[in-house]
């Protein structure tokens, strides 16, 4: 029988995520100002998040088991994203923290529409030295998930995850498409955002950068995320693209959709979905998560997914409040 989201079995699967470690400082205002002057926020919020950081938020807040090998550095800053991560369950002990550099922060401002405008600083000091990755390092996990923010140290784990036969799976969101191409050449996995699909393409539509992407990554699953659009995906069976909607909800705060999207992709994929349930999933997990205000804090647990997915009860969470509106 093919499984579903709510047979997740006894053993919670471990899943190692690589990349951003950043304290996002979350404004809420009325509108994003178009012109400079001032604008006075109604909701402040300071979290430790990133995109592998808030993808493995979700895998824990989903029953499974995360990893993050991100980077520090030696300030208060730092500190305060490892604590902050570690008290959220996931095992930060394979992050470094790196002597004489600053830790990754954020300033964010989230309108009333919960489209957000990020001003992101990473010290290039960082990630200046990358340790050596083997397949017996990766021993203890199911599955890795990669982002673009470390592309040295991500590298060397896709490879080494496809060395030792464990999906590899690249977040492939904005950077410079010479680092996405780099990764996404060593992934068996890769979910571009539609930024990122649009600039290795050079196609406008989403349904129409899939199977130009799949001619250019052959050995991976290509799936382009396209916000309320959906999710589009080269079915191989069929040879053509597949479609995944989006569920639509009144929409709070999308930052950290894409995260949750990719962890929640992640643990489906070590716990045998098929593509197309595990897009699902992650697609109802991601739609959740913009219900809420709070960046990753608005990650959904699994009978709160379940319940959006009609695989169990409707509880009185965040899925009750599903209306036809906004979608991620």
């Amino acid at each position: 029988m093919t499984p579903t989201f709510s047979d997740a079995g006894s053993k919670p699967r471990h899943v190692l995520c690589v990349g951003a470690a950043v304290l996002d400082t979350l404004f809420r205002v009325r509108t994003i100002p178009q012109t400079p002057g001032k604008v006075l926020p109604y909701e402040m919020l300071q979290v430790a998040e990133g995109m592998a950081s808030s993808a493995a938020y979700a895998i824990v807040r989903l029953g499974g088991l995360a990893s993050l090998w991100g980077a520090v550095g030696d300030d208060p800053a730092g500190q305060q994203i490892l604590s902050e991560l570690e008290q959220a369950g996931i095992d930060v002990g394979g992050s470094a923290r790196v002597a004489g550099a600053r830790s990754a922060v954020s300033t964010i401002l989230i309108d009333d529409d919960g489209e957000r405008l990020i001003v992101p600083f990473y010290d290039p000091r960082l990630h200046e030295h990358v340790k050596e990755v083997t397949a017996d390092d990766l021993a203890a996990f199911n599955a890795v998930m990669v982002d673009v923010r470390w592309p040295a140290l991500a590298l060397k784990v896709l490879q080494a995850a496809r060395a030792a036969g464990k999906p590899a799976i690249l977040d492939g969101d904005v950077a410079a498409p010479r680092i996405i191409d780099m990764l996404a050449k060593h992934a068996d996995h890769i979910i571009f955002s539609e930024p990122a699909a649009g600039s290795l393409s050079q196609i406008d539509d989403p349904a129409g950068m899939v199977p130009h992407l799949k001619t250019q990554y052959p050995q991976a699953l290509i799936v382009v995320t396209a916000g309320e659009r959906g999710s589009y995906w080269w079915n191989e069976e069929t040879a053509d693209v597949a479609h995944v909607p989006a569920f639509r909800v009144k929409t709070v705060d999308t930052l950290a959709a894409g995260d949750i999207f990719h962890g929640a992709y992640a643990l489906a994929v070590t716990e045998g979905l098929t593509t197309n349930a595990a897009i699902r999933m992650a697609s109802a997990a991601a739609a959740l998560k913009c219900s809420t205000f709070g960046g990753r804090l608005g990650a959904p647990q699994r009978a709160e997914v379940s319940a959006l997915l009609g695989e169990g009860d409707r509880t009185p969470t965040a899925a009750a409040d599903m209306i036809a509106g906004q979608s991620i």
